[in-house]
């Protein structure tokens, strides 16, 4: 057996090459990825500008470190700076590392004010990560049992829900920031609806909070657009992506703009691996393909038609609570625990989650097809009819 710590409850799969959105597994079986890794490879497998560009990359060089300028980190600040309207980049390797850097940046902010035991506002089901910071921002006693004490600092309120922002607000004068996703993935695919968005943004800039939004698995172009909170028309102060910004490459960021910007100073945080040259260059691509190939208008028509299809085939069937989401992030809610259909679908040759224990989790590649699309509720709406029973 491999010297592994047992900490994942590994599917019995292992994956030896794939080509857009299929993998082929050791024995040579085909699947159709659905899942793109968790959200990660936003190309597919193997996109032809990918690895070219990765492959030219390693070639000249990989790591430098932050001692010095790292100019593929400059262009991609720069790129990243032009699509979302934010100020300032910080690069490290993982959500939730970009979500630390969030934490400690709103902290700091607090001090600045004078605000000696700042406070975070943060959601009911949310997911920000596994370090002992995000995993206390975190919703969810399942991942944090065992690790306790949590770090302290944080008021938790139900997703999408107004009144109890405002009660919070009326009555705890510690906070300095509010910390959502405007989709939760882990959490079950729920949706931030745009008004209250808004009225979340409206109220920061009330009370001198920092606005800020976890896009590391609804970023991207996921939602038709570059990152999910635009489809309110708002601007964060700061922003944290990772997941599908390199491709399959790890990076992870941090933006910041408005009263978030200028806060961090040298020494205040840091990463050895973080903007590195080769990660840089995937993120660089990425982007480029996503704006040249139309990817994110894409996203949002297949992510339509897709759901149209499920609502056709499971239309009436008892055990279908609700199928929802925003272009390529797709939830379909079921009555019960189905984490068996995960297995199921494997041995239909199709890539799928299970999520908040009820909730099948679909995270296609960008470069899915009409074709991909089809197939993917030819296979498992009967599955998810069977299951149910229907």
């Amino acid at each position: 057996m491999p010297h592994l710590m047992n900490n994942y409850s590994r599917l019995p799969l292992a994956f030896t090459h794939g080509q857009g959105s299929h993998i082929h597994d050791e024995q040579g079986r085909a699947y159709l990825d659905a899942l793109a890794g968790i959200a990660v490879n936003t190309l597919g497998h193997n996109h032809p500008r990918l690895t070219a560009a990765l492959a030219e990359q390693v070639g000249r060089l990989i790591h430098t470190s932050n001692l010095y300028r790292v100019r593929e980190q400059e262009v991609l600040s720069d790129r990243l700076a032009a699509i979302s309207g934010m100020a300032e980049v910080f690069f490290c390797n993982s959500g939730c590392e970009a979500n630390e850097a969030a934490i400690k940046l709103a902290r700091l902010y607090g001090h600045q004010r004078g605000i000696e035991s700042p406070a975070i506002i943060v959601m009911e089901k949310a997911f920000h990560g596994r370090t002992m910071a995000t995993l206390s921002a975190t919703g969810n006693r399942k991942v944090q049992a065992g690790f306790e004490p949590l770090v302290a600092g944080f008021v938790r309120v139900p997703f999408d829900d107004l009144p109890a922002i405002e009660q919070v607000a009326a009555n705890n004068p510690n906070v300095v920031a509010v910390l959502f996703e405007p989709i939760q993935g882990e959490g079950g695919i729920n949706l931030a609806h745009n008004d209250y968005m808004r009225a979340l943004r409206r109220i920061c800039d009330e009370k001198q909070w920092l606005f800020m939004v976890d896009e590391v698995q609804c970023g991207l172009g996921r939602t038709g657009v570059w990152f999910a909170h635009q489809h309110a028309a708002i601007k964060p102060d700061v922003m944290t992506l990772a997941k599908g910004l390199g491709s399959g490459v790890p990076i992870g960021a941090c933006l910041a703009a408005g009263r978030a910007a200028g806060v961090f100073q040298p020494g205040n945080h840091g990463s050895t691996f973080g903007g590195n040259p080769l990660a840089c260059v995937a993120a660089l691509t990425t982007i480029d393909v996503i704006e040249h190939d139309g990817l994110m208008d894409r996203a949002a028509q297949l992510g339509a038609n897709i759901r149209a299809g499920f609502q056709e085939r499971l239309e009436g069937v008892a055990g279908v609570v609700d199928i929802r989401g925003d272009g390529l992030m797709i939830g379909i809610e079921l009555d019960r625990p189905c984490g068996d259909l995960v297995k199921q679908a494997i041995d239909a040759g199709l890539l799928i989650n299970v999520t908040a224990d009820k909730v099948v989790r679909l995270l296609p590649p960008l470069v899915f097809t009409d074709a991909e699309a089809k197939q993917l509720v030819d296979i498992l709406a009967p599955l998810i009819r069977k299951f149910l029973g229907a």
